[in-house]
């Protein structure tokens, strides 16, 4: 299994805006699967799959220690998150307009679900870190 990092973006994306405002992982998703048939792109298991996999992923990104609860002096309502130092570089490695986020997205591909556990994320980081011009 590998993981639509296109939604992976968008979720992380709206945790780090979404001060004072409820996160919404399967409205995020509903609209990445509409993005991908827009474009002609396959959204396997159809749009109602796509919503569930966005809400799982919200506790994937949890547990993996990519997000965390926003804290009421930032906008907390107790349903939103904030990005954890995990999270900002998952999402600026595979941002699109990182140079090497298809690479960065392959690697992780090849860890399967095992790619968003803490550990394993920081491994494959470190190793685009020292492939990184300096």
């Amino acid at each position: 299994m590998t993981y639509d990092w296109d939604l992976i973006e968008r979720l992380l994306l709206e945790a780090q805006a979404s001060a004072n405002q409820p996160y919404k992982p399967r409205i995020y998703a509903e609209e990445v699967a509409e993005e991908h048939l827009r474009e002609g792109e396959p959204v396997p298991g159809g749009i109602d799959h796509f919503k569930r996999v966005g809400g799982d992923l919200e506790g994937v990104l949890f547990y993996g220690g990519f997000i965390e609860p926003r804290p009421e002096e930032l906008g907390g309502t107790g349903r939103n998150f904030i990005l954890t130092e995990r999270g900002a570089r998952l999402l600026s490695y595979i941002s699109q307009g990182f140079p090497q986020h298809e690479t960065f997205r392959r690697w992780l591909d090849e860890k399967g679900e095992a790619a968003l556990e803490g550990e394993v994320f920081d491994e494959v980081a470190a190793r685009l870190e020292q492939q990184r011009p300096g």
